[in-house]
């Protein structure tokens, strides 16, 4: 039932006044006359909030109020007495009662602080249901795919979830490194914690210092107050480092202390901070080579690669490219407001012979584009951009397509993705895979009329 409010009360007669009251005003409502007839009526409905007496024949209303929140904590619970007390009030709100009212005013008063109640349910449904769309999305139920080596790695990562080891997640890039990290978070004990990522390769090296580390004010020019780095941050969480075979030596050895000690020191800082954190690492080089050349800790490794987790290429498990193109094919359909169903078998063995250099990620952008290029219901060959038929093309030797045909194809393209886009150069080049000054080069020889972004 919708909008449902439970009234327990001892006293018939104000309960069945109440009762006809609040359905006048569209609530359903259901009646108990004490906590233990209540409490079954809880069991078997879906109720938003309890209008409950203090005085109950079987328990007092202010202790049945702390048992019913801790077992429906999204439910409101409305405490009503024929005599005020003011330390049973405060004791109603500390046991999770959203508050406390006196039987005898003005009924008109109740209408009000039930739907107040009532917007709090909602609220805290709505959130509940975005906490269970953020487990189911990060869960590993949202690793797809059936082969024996994904399912190897999931096993793997399912076990390691449980404790509160180092991971190293190895493979190439746009094998879904961060997917599993996030993953590996969400099944652990820190879930309801902060999970961080940072990618080293994308800062300097005293950028990346203080990303991490954070920094006390006057540390440098620009430093006018203390800042927390990530590791701070994700206090009692995940951080997720990814591509560390990137990160410059002098910094390892800070990291590596952090991983030995819990502490470190923020950049101009004296003084320690301490920090409890798991980490998982993540890397798309050889680290053991790495290490021979000089350019990585030999005990940093073994610190992070405390259980290492192998992902596969998409090349290495091709059987399941139709799971994940039909995933994709949905979620951009959905996007795009388009009624495309399927996938033709010649579109699927393009797929599966292409070398997929790029991995998930790159049969991820395959998609979309496919999906804004294809004008049927069915995602065909036609509907593959032509980079993939170059690259296809080279691979088995075929002949290339001619100059004049390839820019009459490109042009046709790039105006179907900034029509996709609206117009948006940086989303046009994402999904092109081009950089943004030559989506523009391309723009201009093209002569394609945009609107301005």
């Amino acid at each position: 039932m919708a909008n449902t409010i439970l009234i327990i009360d001892d006293e018939v007669k104000l309960r069945t006044l109440l009762a006809k009251m609040l359905s006048l005003e569209g609530f359903e409502v259901l009646q108990a006359g004490d906590s233990k007839s209540g409490l079954k009526k809880l069991e078997h409905q879906n109720i938003d909030i309890v209008l409950c007496d203090v005085k109950l024949p079987d328990e007092n209303g202010v202790d049945l109020a702390r048992s019913i929140k801790q077992k429906y904590p999204t439910l409101e619970i409305i405490l009503m007495t024929a005599y005020g007390n003011i330390p049973d009030s405060v004791q109603a709100i500390k046991n999770g009662a959203f508050d406390y009212i006196a039987k005898g005013d003005d009924n008109l008063k109740i209408i009000p602080l039930l739907h107040r109640a009532l917007e709090k349910v909602k609220l805290a449904k709505r959130v509940q249901q975005l906490e269970k769309q953020l487990d189911h999305k990060y869960a590993f139920n949202s690793i797809i795919g059936n082969s024996t080596s994904i399912q190897l790695a999931i096993d793997a990562a399912k076990k390691v979830a449980q404790t509160d080891a180092t991971v190293l997640l190895s493979g190439e890039t746009g094998t879904g490194k961060e997917v599993f990290a996030q993953a590996i978070h969400q099944e652990g004990k820190r879930k309801k914690n902060n999970f961080i990522a940072v990618n080293c390769s994308a800062f300097s090296k005293d950028l990346l210092e203080n990303e991490l580390f954070g920094h006390k004010a006057g540390a440098f020019t620009s430093a006018l107050k203390d800042t927390k780095g990530i590791f701070e941050e994700a206090n009692e969480g995940t951080i997720f480092l990814d591509e560390i075979g990137e990160m410059p030596l002098d910094l390892q050895a800070k990291l590596l202390r952090v991983i030995e000690t819990g502490e470190f020191l923020k950049v101009g800082d004296n003084a320690v901070t301490k920090i409890n954190v798991r980490l998982i690492a993540a890397t798309n080089r050889d680290l053991k080579k790495e290490i021979h050349a000089g350019r990585f800790r030999e005990d940093l490794f073994y610190r992070i690669s405390v259980f290492e987790i192998q992902l596969p290429s998409l090349r290495e498990r091709i059987n399941d490219i139709p799971l994940i193109a039909t995933y994709f094919l949905k979620h951009f359909s959905e996007k795009s407001n388009k009624k495309i169903t399927g996938i033709s078998m010649e579109y699927l063995q393009l797929l599966q012979k292409h070398s997929w250099k790029g991995n998930i990620r790159e049969l991820k952008n395959i998609i979309e584009r496919s999906v804004i290029l294809t004008e049927t219901n069915t995602l065909e060959p036609a509907s593959l951009p032509v980079d993939f038929y170059q690259e296809i093309d080279f691979e088995m030797g075929a002949k290339p397509i001619n100059a004049f045909e390839l820019a009459a194809v490109e042009k046709a393209h790039i105006q179907r993705v900034l029509q996709y886009t609206g117009g948006n150069k940086t989303e046009t080049a994402r999904l092109l895979n081009i950089a943004l000054t030559t989506l523009y080069r391309k723009i201009e020889e093209y002569k394609i009329p945009v609107t301005v972004n």
